[in-house]
């Protein structure tokens, strides 16, 4: 198999969004929106107080970014489910959190969903949003064209939204988390490249397995653009992870029992980014 066409390197997202090298973005899981499959009534200001709550202890530790992510149903995961009520409420909680806080702020949303996901971005002055299988799904499945990633980057040009970057996943191990076709991790890194990602993410599968040095090489070597790990992150793979990576997201670690439903716990936090900041030095 012949190498990947690596294209040129362009200026980094990375530091376009964040002053410290090797940033850290702590996920805030939100509760079921309004309109999405499993919202059962809980009032819009409950899910924003319990969704500030996280990013003040975030913040407060240390973290450098937030990522803003309804991992209950996934809003903005299959085109049935981006209704008007799902993006007012998500846009609502974007803009208390960008009052709450000055640190940069992102949004997660997955291919299918990236319009969507952009629109909002752009409204609330989001920084980045996070494509999960901006590639794997759709780039090998559906072509250049005509897929729902193409989509996205015409609507991106149309709405200006170049300055909201596209953090696209690599899935790095193979399973139902993960469509890749036939396409090594290396390929996958350069056709996100191709699709105009700005920033890779090295991610596992859905099972949390963690992400190893040797696949942010991988990635590496069919891009010039930075690199950061999605997933699996603690305090004892920093030394490693770091030291290959640009930086990392970090969420399920950081909660209370290591659930993703729990609050964040602030001692993990403290933990993290003790961890991290001896990384950096």
């Amino acid at each position: 198999m012949s190498p990947p066409i690596v294209m040129p390197a362009k200026p980094s997202a990375l530091k376009a969004h964040f002053s410290k090298s090797k940033p850290i973005i702590g996920v805030v899981h939100l509760r079921s929106l309004p309109g999405a499959p499993r919202y059962e009534g809980e009032p819009m200001r409950e899910i924003i107080a319990a969704a500030i709550r996280d990013v003040h202890t975030l913040v407060d530790g240390g973290i450098d970014g937030i990522m803003i992510e309804n991992a209950s149903d996934m809003p903005f995961s299959r085109p049935e489910h981006i209704g008007f009520e799902t993006v007012a409420a998500l846009s609502a909680i974007c803009q208390e959190v960008r009052n709450a806080v000055s640190n940069p702020i992102g949004i997660t949303c997955v291919a299918n969903g990236a319009i969507a996901g952009l629109a909002v971005a752009k409204a609330v002055g989001a920084r980045w949003v996070r494509v999960n299988q901006w590639v794997n799904a759709y780039v090998a499945n559906e072509g250049f064209l005509n897929g729902p990633a193409a989509e996205a980057l015409r609507y991106r040009a149309q709405i200006g939204a170049k300055d909201v970057s596209i953090f696209a996943d690599v899935h790095v191990k193979f399973g139902a988390h993960a469509i890749t076709a036939d396409r090594s991790i290396t390929e996958q890194a350069t056709d996100a490249e191709w699709f105009d990602a700005d920033v890779l993410i090295a991610t596992g599968t859905r099972t949390g397995s963690p992400t190893q040095p040797e696949e942010v090489g991988e990635v590496r070597a069919g891009t010039n653009l930075p690199v950061i790990v999605g997933s699996g992150l603690s305090p004892e793979q920093v030394p490693s992870l770091m030291a290959v990576a640009d930086g990392a997201i970090v969420g399920q670690w950081l909660k209370v029992d290591s659930r993703w439903w729990n609050p964040v716990d602030p001692r993990r936090v403290e933990r993290l980014m003790n961890a991290v900041e001896k990384a950096r030095t």
